[in-house]
């Protein structure tokens, strides 16, 4: 279980990005930690980059395990291994000093995006940040894009993005030449694919240098400014960046200003921040405040509390961000299939999850997927299984957009890690490669599908 995050771990993951995706040093590492990037950064697949940091953490020193647990973690996520990434790295930023959680006789829960949009329908910078680890906290920007645009904002900036991929826009998707690894996950590409088909002008903005943490967040804030809005004074702009980027003053980075205080005085124009990690679902049962917001609220999408009297939403650090989002819970240990090996033995309807070994993939068949994957009802799963892998694992199944690249990110993609077992990829209806590849990036099958929105009671095709 990782503990309370200190102002230092916060400030690592927010770095993690950079590093990985450069092979690059900074100053808040250590040389072990720069070795495990730059080795990492020479693998060749997702794959490749999962086996080889379970291999590799290990050997890693306990102080430096907790950046190598969000690496692994958001390798996971990337593999579609959802509930995995969140299990693997129980996330829990330490509590807010003091901070009273709201309770239902004075707050009601309403729907994030609607909440979100009102709020935003004045505003000039919305951002929105998220876990790496977790693709669910990417489903809340999908959803607000289309109600954003419709508000006029017309700019659309995601840290994953880099500036090698000028063809971006006019393509229409995302490659592996568009951003670094969290980008290979398949909801931050739909939000790059839905960010460009509404028409938004996208933007990287990350930094592609060797810099301190206070510099990095410094020139994030100055690549939006000149980007945006020294082009554009009348841009208005949305982001989504990681962790503490979209605060607007120190504090979870310590003495560190972060990139939306910077913006905020570089523009004169004062950031929506809305945060999704401050309260998380991670493993075990212990009474935290995450839980404690669920038990009182029961939210079944991503909601925001709402005071009943003024009408405000609540936030935990309202000088850091403006809006705390809670998720519905959705990880469950059936991701693991029906039995769980712990220490060599095998668990049958494991139910405690803090019994879960970190790190263990060693499952049987059926392996469930978490069911926000279908999007508000707009996505259907499709069986698949390792006879795809034609007996080579571990294997990633993925499927990609009939009309995009090989080296287009997935739709969606799903790893198997042992052999006997079945999954499921959720898409929209339309045409698709479905195809198996090995941690090589070689490809073991390929064919054809189609997925159409089935009849009510019936599977959908695929």
């Amino acid at each position: 279980m990782v503990p309370g995050m200190s102002n230092r771990v916060v400030a690592l993951l927010c770095l993690v990005a950079l590093l990985v995706s450069r092979g690059a040093a900074a100053q808040s590492f250590d040389p072990a930690e720069i070795r495990l990037f730059k080795a990492l950064h020479r693998q060749p697949t997702d794959l490749a980059r999962y086996s080889y940091l379970e291999k590799a953490m290990p050997r890693l020193a306990p102080d430096n395990q907790v950046v190598a647990m969000q690496l692994l973690s958001s390798a996971e996520c990337e593999l579609g291994l959802y509930d995995q990434a969140i299990l693997g790295f129980p996330l829990k930023i330490a509590a807010p000093e003091n901070v009273v959680l709201p309770t239902p006789d004075a707050w009601r829960a309403a729907d994030a995006v609607d909440t979100i949009a009102r709020l935003a329908a004045n505003r000039r910078i919305v951002m929105v940040n998220e876990a790496h680890h977790n693709a669910h906290t990417r489903v809340l920007t999908l959803a607000l894009l289309p109600r954003l645009r419709k508000l006029g904002f017309n700019y659309f900036a995601a840290e994953a993005l880099v500036d090698s991929d000028p063809g971006l826009e006019h393509r229409g998707y995302p490659t592996t030449a568009s951003g670094t690894e969290y980008l290979h996950e398949p909801i931050y590409g739909e939000i790059v694919r839905e960010a460009i088909r509404l028409g938004f002008t996208v933007v990287s903005y990350d930094v592609e240098s060797e810099v301190t943490t206070q510099a990095r967040e410094i020139e994030q804030a100055d690549n939006l400014y000149q980007k945006v809005f020294a082009r554009d004074p009348h841009a208005r702009l949305f982001v989504h960046a990681g962790y503490a980027h979209i605060d607007k003053a120190p504090g979870r980075l310590g003495h560190i200003q972060p990139m939306a205080m910077r913006l905020k005085a570089l523009t004169g124009f004062d950031p929506l921040s809305i945060d999704q990690t401050q309260f998380l679902e991670a493993a075990g049962n212990d009474p935290d405040d995450y839980r404690q917001l669920i038990a009182r609220f029961h939210p079944q999408a991503p909601a925001v509390l709402v005071n009943r009297a003024s009408g405000k939403a609540w936030s935990a650090l309202p000088k850091m961000y403006d809006v705390n989002v809670i998720l519905p819970p959705s990880v469950s240990l059936k991701s693991f299939g029906t039995s769980v090996t712990i220490d060599g033995e095998t668990v049958k309807e494991t139910s405690d999850t803090s019994r879960l070994a970190f790190g263990s993939l060693t499952t049987l068949d059926p392996m469930r997927r978490p069911k926000w994957l279908t999007l508000g009802g707009t996505r259907y799963p499709v069986s698949i299984s390792t006879t795809l892998c034609r007996m080579r694992l571990p294997c990633m199944i993925e499927a990609q957009y009939a009309n995009e690249s090989d080296d287009a990110t997935a739709a969606d993609r799903y790893a198997f890690m042992k052999e006997d077992a079945i999954s499921e990829l959720y898409l929209y209806p339309g045409h698709y490669r479905l195809r198996s590849l090995d941690a090589k990036g070689r490809t073991l099958n390929e064919r054809s599908i189609a997925v159409s929105a089935p009849r009510v009671g019936k599977p959908p095709t695929g």
